[in-house]
């Protein structure tokens, strides 16, 4: 006799709210509406006679046996998803779909430009929205959907498919006036002077693993929001200094008065990681822009001189 057969349809509703932990956001994910969603939940929650969720605040929580049946469920949907792309493969240039990249302000400034420029040539009509990042959410948004692809410095916790585009040396950064900025920049005084740093920079926890093995500790005097406001304020200023990545001090360097000089201690270059989400909607094309963003970045050696200084140094100096 024929075991049982649960409509697949119903295991595309279970992943979506498995992964979004969301009713709202499995139907928007899905293209129907939320008592749809709740209707198949109720369905299939009759079929393997167990609730699978259950509402912890604005969260639907899985319960033990989602948690087991899961992994079955998203494998088979991913599976069969790809075997489908396969006869009749992703059209790039037909697909009107919604991505959404989280970056950085300064990858926002240095990487969007070669990624759109990719994009568009091949996906005229694909939209793109870029999500400011927040590093501590995005284990989070890459779990349950909330951004398709990441570009980030940081170790994002989680099993997430990951490749590295660029590796990152960095150096210090002053004003050409400032009185470090010839001879020789040592430790010692590297620690003295008032330091400029950027919040939200995610290369900022590898910068203070290096200084504490090289046995010192670094306490800014200036934070600032934005990366586009450190060159202005370091060609206006002649004690401050800034350690920042080196190619995007040396494009700085070449319109802001500014001087590039090599850390006074060890540390290895920072990686600069694209991280793709892990849920199953629209596997082919996830894949084409995936690959599509990696070549853009790796192949570009970035926008950041757009942050440039000529009007600084046309302005009369009082």
């Amino acid at each position: 006799m024929p075991g049982p057969t649960v409509d697949l349809n119903l295991l595309r509703v279970f992943v979506a709210v498995y992964e979004s932990r969301s009713l709202t956001i499995a139907a928007r994910r899905l293209y129907v509406t939320q008592p749809a969603v709740s209707q198949a939940l109720a369905r299939l929650r009759r079929e393997l006679d167990d609730p699978l969720f259950e509402r912890d605040g604005r969260l639907m929580r899985p319960t033990p046996l989602a948690e087991s049946v899961f992994p079955g469920f998203r494998d088979a949907i991913e599976g069969i998803d790809r075997t489908i792309d396969a006869v009749h493969g992703f059209d790039p240039s037909s697909s009107r779909r919604l991505f959404r990249i989280a970056l950085s302000e300064l990858g926002e400034i240095g990487w969007l430009p070669a990624i759109l420029s990719a994009i568009r040539s091949r996906a005229p009509h694909m939209r793109l929205e870029v999500v400011p990042i927040q590093v501590d959410a995005l284990s989070d948004w890459l779990s349950r959907g909330t951004v398709d692809l990441a570009i980030t410095t940081a170790s994002v916790p989680g099993r997430f498919v990951r490749s590295q585009l660029k590796s990152q040396p960095y150096a210090v950064v002053m004003s050409a006036s400032h009185p470090l900025a010839e001879g020789t920049l040592d430790l010692d005084a590297y620690v003295s002077a008032a330091h400029a740093t950027v919040s939200g920079d995610s290369g900022a926890p590898m910068l203070a693993a290096a200084e504490r093995r090289a046995g010192i500790v670094v306490e800014p005097e200036v934070a600032l929001r934005h990366i586009t406001a450190l060159p202005p304020v370091l060609a206006a200023s002649r004690d401050l200094i800034a350690t920042a990545p080196d190619t995007i001090a040396q494009g700085w360097a070449s319109t802001w008065p500014l001087v590039v000089r090599p850390l006074p201690f060890e540390m290895p270059p920072v990686g600069v990681f694209l991280y793709r989400r892990s849920t199953t909607q629209h596997t082919a094309a996830l894949d084409w822009l995936y690959d599509t963003v990696a070549r853009a970045v790796a192949g570009s050696s970035g926008q950041f001189f757009v942050i440039h200084g000529d009007a600084f140094a046309e302005a009369p100096r009082s």
